[in-house]
This record gives structure tokens, C-alpha cells and sequence, in this order.
């Protein structure tokens, strides 16, 4: 017979199952003394017949609801989200629905948590930011309780924690990596438990090093907070700011862009949580992951013992018993681009510098120069002192074409001669080699242009991945197997790159030489530019060095002076020249005609932004034929002076081949 509510009845499944009704409840309820094939075949039956339980009826005979409550500060918090989902997908698994309150406030949350607990079986509480007396009150009126995020002074209370010390840590260490020692911390709600052990996790690593000097301002947790204290970020002269969590980094990172700051070129930026939209960023945001923990799937794993009085308590090894039920969980740091090496701002200007002598540059010749591995990446160090980088790129966003690249390149007086994601062109990453079009898959990053259409945003970024490097006897020469590979995958071009170093003592400055072998291993190639297509002058395309703006700019090639005498021209020789206050400093690119067989046209801009590179495909396709390559050949110097045309032979001449 029918139910009054329509619908088949607990009999009519227990006949057509073949079992008793005590059978059908006892399976229905999640007990686990049924035979799995009998219970199988029970849930089967059940679904045929499209039945559900009358939920009024079974709260009465059995006194549980099969609901657990989840009480948060925030739904909009895109972390709390994710420890709902992780959560309810556990839950669910088990026969449990999820109810979620949100406590707008600390003053509420204990009677949010008191009236969710009346309605459901058991209750986790995420964050709370109540007092300890009042929490130590709480949990035993509302448990069985698990906390998330907090732990309870209560000997039987379990919780689910991350270990912010070890995230802390994390971001710190990277930090320290790119010399950053002025750390600004922006601190999240004063009443929040995790903003607490956060701020004692930094604290205690600024006490173990005296050389770093940390600060903290009040921000908060959201959005609005990050963009509110943005003038206050800029204004304790830090050169890395650590967010409370990511929503604030959010917010400062967008106040800052408003301000024309360059992150992380000026300031570098870090979150704290992970969450899914920081790849989204712009620039990507360093952080800590918690997402992969499951923080919600382990709390309802401790919740379900307390719920079937199976916990740990009852465990005869109370050190066993703690440990089961308070579990720490280690994020993990997850860099993105919103952090670089220390601005080079912060090192001491050249003008503050005594005037150079004899014995001054014998001194600058003898100290060690040469590359050192640093993780996956290199740096070049001059007597200890950062001259570049060398970037796999691997967490560059594939929008932006993955490339190895240098960055950041200073001069010896630590001026900065290049910058990497700027806002002008977010695909423009310090010194490269970046080609527009080979086979139809960009190697310059962010949009194609489209004949008839103009610049388009085309799923056809690819990526240059390094296969692995090597450093000579000398340590000044770094090579590099390069694997250019399409959007989908497939193999291009293997590249033969071999970077080196070398030091122009007499002229007050150093160099690099690029040599690049593009190796047609897996097919013919095709090489193009928009300016092959249709658009005029964008010939661009080969080693592209991208260069920070400066108080005045000027362009030197063969025969005159100018971005419209230098565009497109075939002089041996480019020299970019940037005055920063009093202080000049130059970069000197000459292409290597004997080494290349060929001079390729420069590429350059000054009146939208400074950079400057040689051109593969200027106004033709190049081709390289199947198992043949093309070679090309570059080497800079970087000066801490103005060059002038009566210069430029002398520093030639002392440029190794």
C-alpha cells in the first residue's frame, strides 16, 4: 500500500528485494551488519522503484537525521567553498546531506552553531574566531563537533588544522631566494585564529635571522581590505608584501596595478590558501596551497567516529588517540608571477659610488663571475653580487607562451635592464627567444595576428621547455637543450642554446653572448610575422630584449640615431641608451654576420615601450628544411654609461667572439 504522501512504501521494497523491512531500514541507514550482496540488491530495488525514505519517520525511530551541519565566517570565501565541496562529497558518499550556515560575525557564530546542532547530527565548525573560553564552552554543547582551522583546549574535541608555520616558512624561504629582506606582512582579521599562528609563524623567522626585517600592517580577509591598505603597502618602503590569504591579494594586487605599480618588478606580492582563481591573476599570485589537502574530506572522517562513537577517545594509547584526532595537514607553496627578485631600486645607485681608479678595475676584472644553480633556475653572480637569471619560465601562464628567459639582467652598478610581464604587454618576459609563428603555433605569447581580423586570442600558444642544462669548466657558459613543442604537444624544434658571460672591465660594464641552433628534428618549419601577413612593420620575432622605461631613451644603429632610422635597419650593431636621473646606462646588441650568415633587421620600439630584437621573418617567411637548422648568433654588453657612435668599435673590439 501506498504511502499518504504517494509513492512506494519500505514493504513494497522489502518484497521486492526478498528481504524484511528490518533489512531494508537496516541498509537504508547506512548499518553495515548486512550482507554487501543483500544490501546491493536492497539499494537496487530501492532506485528502481524511485524510493525515499520518509526523513520525519526515521528521526523519530532512530534519532539521527543523517545531516551535519557546516557553520563558516563566509560563504563568498572561495575557501571555505572548497572545504564545502570536499566535505559534502565525503558526506554524501556515507548517505549524509550537508547544511551550511554562515556566521556573519564572531558574536553570532556560537548561537549559529548551537541552532544548526539542534537541527542536524553533528556539526563542523570552520574558523571560528570566538574566544577559547567560549569555543571550550561550545563544543561540548554541540558535539559531536570537529573543528577546522582551530583547535580546542578540550581533550576530546577533534580538528582538522594546516600547518602555517611550515606554509609560512615556504613563502618566506622563496622570498629570501630573491633577495627580498624587508617583508611587510598584511595581517587578516585580529580575531582570527589562523591570522594569529600566521603572524607568530613569521615572527618566529624574523627573530632566527637578525638580517630580516619584518613589519605588519592591519589589512583583513576580503577583496575590499587588499585594495584599502594598498597606499599603506607602498608606503613602508617593503619589497615584499605577504597577504593574509588570497581575496586581500586580490585587492592589493588590483590597487596597485591602478597605481602603475610593476608587480613584482617594484613590489612582489604572496597569498596564503590556493584557491582555484590565483592562476587568474594578473600577474598569476604566488600563494600556499590547501586546496589538494581535502581539509573537508578529513573532517568528515573524524566527524563520522564521533557520530558512530567510534572515535579515538576509546583508544587505550593516549598519544595514539591524539594523534587520530588532530590531524595537520602541509600546504604547499604554489608560485605564480607576482614575485621577482628584489627590486634593483634597493641596491645602491652608481652616483653614490666614489669615482673609479686604476686599481678599481683591476679589482672589478679578478672578482669570481659565473653561473650558479639555484633550484631548477641559475643566477649569474659577480662576486657575489646578482648580474641575472636564467628562468626555466615553467610557471608562466601558457597564455603567455612558456619560454625560457633572462630576468632579471642588471648592470654592475644595479640598474635594471630588463622587466618581465609588464602591463603594456603581459607576454614580454626579460630576454628571450620568442617567434610569433612557427608551423601556426605562437612562441611570443598572447594574441595572433589574424589577416582581416588583426591581433586574436588563438588556442595555439606552444611552450619552449628546457630538457636540461650544463655549465662548462670556465662556469661562465651555460648550455641549454631547448624542446619547442606545439599547444597540443608535439614536437617542433630542439634548440641548442649556450648563453655566456664575460666582464668589459675597461668600458664599466659586462656582457652575454646568445648562441642558438634551431634544429628541424621533427619536420620541416615555416617561420612567420604579422608583418608577413599583411602588417606593416611588425616584422618582430627572434631574441627579443624587453627593457624598463627611464627618464630619456635613445637609439643608436649604423649611420644615425632614432627609432625610425633604427626600425627595420641591418646596421651590425644597436645601442640603447637610458638616462635614469643623472646616471646613463647602455645596452649594446652587435649580431654575429660570420657566425649567422646573415644580418637580420632589428625590431624596435621607444615611444610605446622600450625593446628591441632581430627579426627571423621581417618581411618573408624563413624555412628551415627537415634535419637542417638555422643558426642565430647575438652578443650584448651591458654599461653603466652613455655610448656614443665614437665609442661603440672600441667595445666591439672587446667583446670576445
Amino acid at each position: 500500500m501506498a504511502r499518504a504522501g504517494g509513492g512506494p512504501t519500505i514493504t513494497q521494497v522489502a518484497e521486492a528485494a526478498g528481504v524484511s523491512r528490518a533489512t531494508v531500514s537496516r541498509v537504508l541507514n547506512g548499518r553495515t551488519s548486512v550482507d554487501p550482496s543483500i544490501g546491493a540488491r536492497v539499494k537496487e530495488v530501492a532506485d528502481k522503484l524511485h524510493y525515499r525514505p520518509n526523513l520525519t519517520a526515521r528521526y523519530l525511530s532512530t534519532g539521527r537525521t543523517l545531516t551535519i551541519a557546516l557553520v563558516i565566517p563566509d560563504l563568498g570565501n572561495p575557501m571555505f567553498q572548497t572545504i564545502l565541496r570536499s566535505l559534502s562529497r565525503a558526506a554524501e558518499a556515507d548517505g549524509y546531506s550537508v547544511l551550511v550556515a554562515e556566521a556573519p560575525s564572531p558574536e553570532r557564530e556560537a548561537a549559529v552553531a548551537r541552532d544548526a546542532r539542534r537541527r542536524c547530527d553533528a556539526v563542523v565548525l570552520v574558523s571560528p574566531r570566538m574566544d577559547d573560553l567560549t569555543l571550550d564552552d561550545l563544543v561540548e554543547q554541540i558535539s559531536p563537533v570537529v573543528l577546522v582551522n582551530r583547535r580546542s583546549a578540550h581533550p576530546r574535541i577533534s580538528s582538522v588544522g594546516i600547518d602555517y608555520a611550515a606554509g609560512m616558512s615556504q613563502l618566506v624561504t622563496h622570498l629570501e631566494g630573491l633577495g627580498h629582506r624587508d617583508l611587510l606582512y598584511v595581517a587578516g582579521p585580529p580575531r582570527s585564529a589562523a591570522n594569529r599562528e600566521r603572524l607568530r609563524a613569521l615572527n618566529a623567522l624574523a627573530d632566527a635571522d637578525p638580517t630580516m626585517m619584518l613589519r605588519s600592517i592591519h589589512g583583513g580577509s576580503s577583496m575590499a581590505d587588499g585594495y584599502r591598505v594598498a597606499e599603506q603597502v607602498l608606503d613602508s618602503g617593503a619589497t615584499a608584501a605577504l597577504a593574509f590569504n588570497d581575496l586581500s591579494a586580490f585587492g592589493l594586487l588590483a590597487r596597485l596595478n591602478e597605481f602603475g605599480v610593476d608587480v613584482p618588478g617594484d613590489l612582489s606580492v604572496t597569498g596564503f590558501d590556493g584557491i582555484t582563481l590565483t592562476r587568474f591573476a594578473v600577474p598569476s599570485l604566488t600563494t600556499v596551497a590547501q586546496e589538494e589537502l581535502d581539509a573537508g574530506a578529513v573532517a568528515w572522517r573524524l566527524l563520522r567516529r564521533g557520530i558512530e562513537g567510534t572515535g579515538a577517545e576509546g583508544s587505550g594509547d593516549s598519544s595514539d588517540a591524539d594523534s587520530s584526532r588532530h590531524v595537520l595537514l602541509e600546504p604547499q607553496i604554489l608560485l605564480g608571477d607576482s614575485t621577482g627578485r628584489v627590486p634593483p631600486s634597493r641596491i645602491p645607485a652608481a652616483s653614490a659610488r666614489p669615482e673609479r681608479t686604476a686599481a678599481d678595475e683591476v679589482a672589478l676584472e679578478d672578482k669570481p663571475l659565473g653561473w650558479v644553480r639555484e633550484g631548477r633556475d641559475w643566477t649569474l653572480l659577480h662576486g657575489g653580487v646578482l648580474l641575472s637569471a636564467a628562468l626555466t619560465g615553467a610557471s608562466m601562464a601558457p597564455v603567455h607562451s612558456p619560454r625560457p628567459h633572462l630576468h632579471p639582467v642588471r648592470s654592475l652598478a644595479g640598474h635594471a635592464m630588463t622587466v618581465t610581464n609588464p602591463v603594456d604587454h603581459r607576454h614580454h618576459f626579460g630576454v628571450s627567444l620568442a617567434l610569433p609563428d612557427v608551423n601556426g603555433t605562437t612562441y611570443w605569447g598572447g594574441r595572433t595576428y589574424v589577416e582581416g581580423q588583426g591581433p586574436t586570442l588563438l588556442a595555439n600558444q606552444g611552450r619552449q621547455e628546457s630538457l636540461g642544462e650544463e655549465l662548462t669548466e670556465n662556469g661562465r657558459d651555460l648550455h641549454a637543450e631547448v624542446r619547442w613543442r606545439t599547444h597540443g604537444g608535439s614536437d617542433v624544434l630542439l634548440e641548442q642554446r649556450r648563453i655566456g658571460a664575460y666582464l668589459l672591465p675597461e668600458h664599466r660594464g659586462w656582457g652575454l653572448s646568445w648562441r642558438s641552433r634551431l634544429e628541424a628534428d621533427s619536420g620541416a618549419v615555416h617561420l612567420t610575422s604579422p608583418a608577413t601577413r599583411g602588417r606593416l612593420g611588425a616584422g618582430y620575432g627572434g631574441l627579443f630584449w624587453r627593457l624598463p622605461t627611464a627618464d630619456e631613451t635613445r637609439i643608436l644603429v649604423e649611420g644615425g640615431q632614432g627609432e625610425s632610422h633604427a626600425h627595420g635597419s641591418t646596421s651590425e650593431f644597436i645601442v640603447v641608451s637610458r638616462r635614469h636621473g643623472d646616471d646613463w646606462t647602455s645596452l649594446l646588441l652587435v649580431q654575429d654576420e660570420a657566425a649567422q650568415g646573415r644580418i637580420d633587421p632589428w625590431f624596435v620600439r621607444v615611444m610605446d615601450y622600450v625593446g628591441v630584437g632581430t627579426s627571423l621573418a621581417w618581411t618573408q617567411p624563413r624555412d628551415i628544411p627537415a634535419e637542417e637548422s638555422l643558426d642565430l648568433r647575438v652578443r650584448a654588453a651591458v654599461l653603466d654609461h652613455l655610448v656614443d657612435a665614437d665609442g661603440v668599435a672600441g667595445i666591439i673590439a672587446a667583446m670576445p667572439a
